[in-house]
């Protein structure tokens, strides 16, 4: 039920409720009797009566989203009353959601022939035509109502798509010409009717339209090109070239000209004369700047076809940024620059000059941090970070690699201050990734800091954006089994790292751990002996060892314990605790 009411989009109860009973009564006034208004027995004082209210209920229950308490309601309706319009149209979109598209196509048509004049049947009759891709009966529906409501300018653009649909190019064309009567001429018009007659094969008057409209408006160079890239197109290349030579001796930097030029050069394999004309188009202030992008896309994509070399591709973006700096086109730059894998030390400076021209540009902020932490070089990404937080104040990343920065670098305070911060960015739409990743480091943040409650309150909150964040499922489970509390739940979280990634020796070190803590000791041995096959020989494995130890030496086998904790101790030779155990050669908590 709910589902229909979404898709419904009801009004208020008031308003639907006199709209309703306003077309109900529209629906029982005596009418005139014409092909498409039959005729309409009036219904006595008795029958109206139940009538008016069986059809009120079943506008309230539609309101309160019982949609099938409407649904059987609105059908009573058409038992008392079958030539209620109003009621053929509201049960035609119960039938709509129910896949019954006959049945509700039939209501929504007997709902228009009944009420001819409701323009919201008649539309809403066109539209399901559409739908059901039966472009001409549409047709028909939308120049009635057209022809009612001249005003509806929209109806005309709905006709026109239509008639292209179905192909009918003539009638398209007359209904371009119903909206020139109304708006006047213009290139939007001019070339879709010059189309339709492309389309019907009559190239010369698919020119013919293009010249009429710029000999309307012979001060308007613009139309003067789109004239001649239109002759051009028809192989009518003398006469193209003699207007293009007319617009540019007037207008030396008509952009549209010149991009019409480059495409006749290039066509004609006329490279060196196409290459000047780019290098012209890209340097004249009167390109707009998507059209520069544009053509510079072209241009890689053709210099990559042709075996990639960059020299010609960043001497164009040098002599552009000489004359006009622009955020975008160095963005483009960069990433070109990126793609050719040039050294980041030599994209750095293009991204820099991003955030000279436009300090509030993240994008290439971001990428500056990215740069700055494969370099590893921290201080620069707390550097550009806090730059950030000014300008884009609303950015979550920002927070969150400033806050690593700073966790890598131990500073602690400093890096619960800028998860802290974060946090009040945070928003339905931000990136579940992040956020989680956000409060798992804040979780971890805070249990280094001695505030375990507030850990696990970090956590939980990670977990409720991700909840297979393994990394803080693991130190989650490991800190709970540390302290010896919650080891169900521990478990449970520390399976699933496991599950995840079996071959990870930390994660199966947690594991074992906490079936220790369990006092499943023969379990524990299973995955502690997983963990020492799987461990990095290159790492401090002196936890994952005392471990190792811990659960041997409960498993009944002290001198294999002993080796372990002996082996713990090579690299942390100042666990007091662990000299101890190795001492009295026994477990020691």
């Amino acid at each position: 039920m709910n589902r229909m009411r979404s898709i419904f989009g009801w009004m208020g109860l008031a308003v639907v409720i006199a709209t309703t009973c306003s077309a109900c009564g529209a629906a029982q006034k005596p009418v005139a009797q014409s092909a498409q208004t039959p005729h309409v027995l009036p219904l006595s004082a008795e029958q109206q009566r139940k009538y008016d209210q069986f059809f009120l209920d079943a506008i309230l229950e539609r309101e309160k989203g019982h949609s099938d308490a409407a649904f059987d309601l609105l059908r009573h309706c058409l038992d008392i009353n079958p030539n209620a319009s109003e009621a053929h149209y509201f049960i035609a979109q119960y039938y709509s959601i129910l896949d019954a598209d006959s049945l509700s196509l039939a209501h929504f048509q007997r709902a228009a022939e009944l009420n001819p004049d409701n323009e919201t049947y008649m539309e809403t009759l066109a539209q399901v035509y559409i739908r059901q891709k039966d472009y001409k009966t549409a047709i028909g529906v939308v120049e009635r109502l057209y022809d009612r409501n001249k005003d509806r300018e929209d109806l005309l653009e709905m006709l026109f798509s239509l008639y292209q649909q179905v192909r009918d190019y003539p009638n398209a064309i007359s209904v371009l010409e119903r909206i020139e009567n109304i708006d006047g001429k213009s290139e939007r018009l001019s070339m879709a009717k010059s189309e339709c007659y492309t389309q019907m094969g009559n190239q010369k008057a698919a020119i013919a339209e293009i010249a009429e409209l710029a000999t309307q408006y012979p001060n308007d160079l613009n139309y003067q090109g789109l004239y001649g890239d239109m002759l051009m197109m028809n192989g009518e290349e003398k006469q193209a070239l003699e207007v293009f030579e007319k617009v540019l001796k007037e207008e030396p930097d008509n952009s549209r000209v010149l991009m019409a030029l480059r495409n006749y050069y290039q066509a004609k394999e006329d490279y060196q004369t196409a290459d000047s004309l780019l290098e012209r188009l890209l340097l004249s202030r009167n390109t707009q700047q998507e059209n520069k992008i544009y053509l510079l896309r072209q241009e890689i994509m053709a210099s990559e076809a042709n075996g990639g070399d960059s020299t010609k591709v960043l001497s164009l973006f040098r002599k552009m940024n000489a004359i006009q700096p622009d955020a975008d086109m160095s963005i483009l730059q960069a990433s070109y620059m990126d793609l050719k894998k040039m050294p980041k030390d030599s994209i750095n400076p293009v991204l820099e000059h991003v955030l000279d021209i436009a300090p509030d540009n993240s994008a290439a902020r971001l990428q500056l941090v990215a740069n700055a932490w494969e370099a590893e070089d921290m201080n620069r990404i707390v550097d550009l970070c806090q730059a950030a937080r000014q300008y884009n104040p609303d950015e979550m990343a920002f927070y969150y690699y400033q806050g690593i920065a700073y966790y890598k670098q131990e500073k602690l305070d400093e890096a619960l201050s800028a998860f802290q911060n974060g946090i009040g960015v945070i928003n339905e739409n931000s990136n579940p990734n992040i956020v989680s990743d956000f409060y798992a480091v804040m979780g971890d943040i805070l249990h280094q800091k001695g505030l375990a409650e507030e850990a696990y309150a970090a956590y939980d909150s990670c977990l409720q954006w991700r909840d297979d964040n393994i990394g803080c499922l693991n130190n989650y489970a490991y800190y709970l089994s540390e302290e010896g509390v919650q080891l169900d739940k521990a478990e449970r979280m520390s399976y699933k790292t496991i599950k995840a990634e079996p071959k990870n020796a930390t994660y199966l070190d947690t594991y074992a751990w906490i079936l220790f803590m369990q006092q499943r000791y023969s379990e524990a041995r299973i995955y502690i002996d997983q963990a020492l096959q799987n461990k990095d020989d290159s790492a401090d494995n002196s936890v994952i060892l005392e471990h190792a130890g811990d659960i041997y030496s409960f498993c009944q086998q002290p001198d294999q314990a002993l080796a372990y904790w002996q082996d713990a101790l090579k690299t942390a030779p100042e666990n007091q605790v662990l000299i101890r155990k190795i001492k009295l050669k026994k477990y020691i908590k």
